[in-house]
């Protein structure tokens, strides 16, 4: 193990993540209420510890091998994390302490969107903006965008590419080069979060609420200015608009970056195509919007029956909008939706199980694998009728291996091993078993709110607890595999 050479590297990583603290301090700058100061010492502190990690190790440059690039993102996260915490714990406003530091630094990186801060509504701009630029980091992993502007780490980039990134995207060099790869697909993250804040603007929000709001919706983070959430608007454009951008960012992007090339003329080919015909020939995709169209008809139909928003127009808004944001793991709210008739929240709350499709910035189990998990399942109950047949499973032409259902399969019960272990470490630390169950669910799929007394915050859950969850928020953001990996004897064995 390249000891050395990895401290190195993620010395390289912490630097370039203290830049960023530069952007909330020119918020505050810009709005003169106050904040500045604390994000400017964030960003020296930072800066000097990324300095000593690498400069002590700058001569040992080595070749990545798998291990050595799972170690670095495991490391990056907990040290970016702890790093992120920095402006909360200096700042007079809000006044956290440091479990509730750790915990909403950790949530805006993870993209889970719980939060401890009540009051947002009469926070400095700059403290709201980096709560919203974290999950626009986040989303698609700022490790990504260091494979992408530093080439000193092109030689590993591969390992560092593939231990971050989620699903079956990991595996898709769609350039020659890695970096061309994290550059495209920046480049797509940046150019869907300025539409998006474009849209809200038009729809009325203010530049500043537009930006910050493009930022978790693209990032399907959830976090707001608001209390209320995009509740706080009021206006069914605005909710319109969110659905199609969560549902947009909910896809696989390398969905978009075939559309990408599509309009490039890269591919010829594709090119006298429909471009919407790129996502309808995937399987995952057709998948997702089945099931994005059941949850929403079913909150349509129940709340429509129970007369719970009244007219027909406010009922499809609402029913369309939570339907999405909750099922794929935005958690963005108009409304209390745990209050909702029936078993409306229940459902809602489980689907966040099923998440985003794989390679997207949505949390869960992701949809790649729920849908290998049913044709598993369909395959099991038709070789129990003729058990002699051979019967591989396909999606479409493609005939899969068994290697990968086996992986869907071992990832299925790591997650559910981790959840409980989470659930009833959250118990052990003072929770009733109803809110411990649903803190886990929210954190561990990064979705943020869900029932009992985490409906809308984390402010009363016990610090203790909120480590747990924090694990929780890492373990789901990096698809427990990437963290599990490295408790085992066998990954520090040479």
């Amino acid at each position: 193990m390249q000891f050395l050479s990895i401290i190195r590297i993620v010395g390289i990583l912490v630097m370039l993540f203290s830049f960023t603290m530069l952007v909330p301090a020119s918020v505050a700058l810009i709005y003169g209420d106050g904040g500045g100061r604390a994000f400017l010492e964030a960003f020296l502190l930072n800066f000097v510890v990324g300095t000593v990690l690498w400069w002590f190790c700058r001569d040992y440059k080595y070749e990545l091998r798998s291990r050595e690039g799972f170690l670095i993102v495991v490391l990056f996260w907990v040290v970016l994390g702890s790093l992120g915490a920095v402006p909360f714990i200096l700042l007079e406003r809000p006044n956290l302490n440091f479990a509730e530091s750790i915990f909403e630094s950790f949530s805006g990186l993870t993209t889970t969107g719980a939060t401890v801060i009540v009051g947002l509504d009469q926070l400095p701009k700059a403290i709201l903006f980096y709560r919203q630029f974290l999950q626009w980091l986040g989303g698609m992993g700022i490790i990504v965008l260091a494979v992408a502007i530093i080439p000193l780490l092109g030689i590993g980039g591969m390992e560092l590419y593939r231990a971050e990134m989620p699903g079956p995207l990991k595996e898709q060099k769609m350039r020659p080069r890695i970096a061309e790869t994290a550059k495209a697909l920046w480049l797509i993250y940046v150019a869907l979060t300025a539409l998006c804040a474009t849209a809200f603007w038009f729809a009325g929000m203010d530049w500043f609420d537009a930006i910050s709001h493009s930022f978790s919706t693209i990032a399907i983070g959830g976090f707001s200015t608001h209390d209320a959430s995009i509740g706080y608007f009021k206006s069914d454009l605005i909710n319109y608009i969110t659905v199609l951008f969560l549902l947009i960012s909910s896809c696989n992007f390398a969905l978009h970056f075939a559309v990408f090339d599509q309009f490039n003329g890269r591919y010829k080919g594709l090119a006298k195509r429909k471009f919407f015909g790129v996502y309808w020939r995937d399987y995952e995709f057709r998948f997702f919007i089945l099931i994005q169209f059941s949850l929403f008809l079913i909150c349509f139909l129940v709340l429509w029956a129970d007369s719970y928003f009244g007219g027909r127009a406010s009922t499809l808004s609402q029913a369309l909008f939570q339907s999405v944001s909750i099922s794929t793991t935005a958690g963005f709210t108009t409304d209390n939706f745990s209050i909702w008739p029936s078993f409306l929240p229940l459902i809602l709350v489980l689907a966040s199980f099923i998440g985003g499709c794989a390679g997207s910035t949505g949390g869960g189990l992701k949809m790649f694998r729920v849908l290998l998990l049913y044709l598993q399942g369909r395959r099991e109950v038709h070789r129990f009728i003729h058990p002699n047949v051979i019967q591989p499973i396909k999606l479409g032409k493609h005939v899969l291996s068994e290697r990968i259902v086996e992986g869907v399969w071992a990832f299925f019960s790591a997650y559910f091993f981790v959840f409980v272990i989470c659930w009833i470490a959250s118990i052990a630390c003072g929770m009733e078993t109803f809110d411990a169950l649903n803190a886990v669910i929210a954190t561990m799929n990064n979705l943020g709110p869900a029932l009992g007394t985490v409906s809308s915050n984390f402010l009363h859950v016990p610090d203790s607890a909120k480590l747990v969850l924090t694990f929780a928020m890492v373990c789901g953001r990096l698809e427990v595999f990437t963290l599990l990996v490295i408790l085992t004897p066998t990954f520090w064995k040479d």
